[in-house]
Parts: structure tokens; sequence; C-alpha cells
């Protein structure tokens, strides 16, 4: 007795799955897309709220021929100033070099001002008003950060 195959070729056919899963899946991918569009175009309910800075202090940074960095308290009561000599205070050299660079960039002279914000939980973060970057100093590290905190600290024989 010759059994000749059901299928032509000895084909068998794919096996399919469960009735309905091809259009289950579609609905979950049309279901995420459609809840990351709606996500995505709507604003957070919740906002950061931050308390008020315990102080700002205003900078004017100005580079001497010598190579020292000379670093003035507009607006303040006291006039003060603070002399950065050559080579040293790297970090703030570094960070003013970048802010710097970004002003040239957008034609802002060097007589605008910075603002370093000091918060009342111990951070400080360095803005420029004149382009909107903010630059939070902590994230650089205890040693970093201690050299713009010199800045605004009162020196113990003033």
């Amino acid at each position: 007795m010759n059994k000749s195959p059901p299928y032509p070729g000895g084909l068998q056919p794919a096996h399919r799955g469960p009735r309905g899963a091809l259009p289950a899946a579609l609905a979950l991918v049309l279901f995420v897309l459609l809840a990351t569009l709606i996500a995505s175009s709507t604003s957070p309910t919740t906002r950061s709220v931050q308390d008020p800075p315990f102080s700002t202090h205003q900078l004017v940074f100005h580079d001497r021929p010598d190579g020292a960095v000379v670093v003035t308290f507009p607006g303040a009561q006291l006039e003060r100033r603070i002399v950065l000599a050559p080579g040293t205070h790297n970090f703030i050299r570094g960070v003013m070099r970048g802010l710097a660079r970004d002003r040239r960039a957008r034609g802002v002279g060097s007589e605008a001002v910075f603002q370093l914000t000091q918060w009342r939980d111990g951070r400080l973060e360095l803005a420029d008003p004149a382009t909107g970057r903010r630059i939070p100093l902590e994230s650089f590290g205890p040693t970093n950060l201690a050299e713009f905190r010199a800045l605004i600290q009162p020196s113990p024989d003033a």
C-alpha cells in the first residue's frame, strides 16, 4: 500500500499559533505608540520647587596682561576685588574660559556679570544670565567647589 503524502512535494503548512495572537500583538503595539504620543505631548504634572537661595553674588572676571584674573563684585556694599595669581585657581580659570568662549560666539561682551548662587543646602551654581547657561558646581567635586566657595566667603583676615 502506497500512501501518498497529503500535501504535494512533502510540504507541510506552517504552524500558525493560537487564533487571534496577531491581532492582539498589533493592538498592543498600537496602544504603546498611542500612550507614548500622549505622554510626550502633555506637560508634566509635577514641578520642581526650589527653595530661595541663601545668597546670590554678582561677579565680573577680567584678565590682566600678566596672566592674573581679577574678580570684582559690582553692586556689592563694599568694594571687593580678588586677584587670582597666574597659574593658580585652574578650575575657576577653566570654567570661565568655557563661558567666555560661549559669550564670544554669541557676541556678548566680557563686562556682563555672572551670578554665583549659594543654596541653603550648600550647593553652588554659576549662571551666565547673558547666555542662559547654568553650571552646578558641586558636580565637579569638593576640591573644585571649594575654589568657587572661597570667592564668596570672606577671608578670616579681612
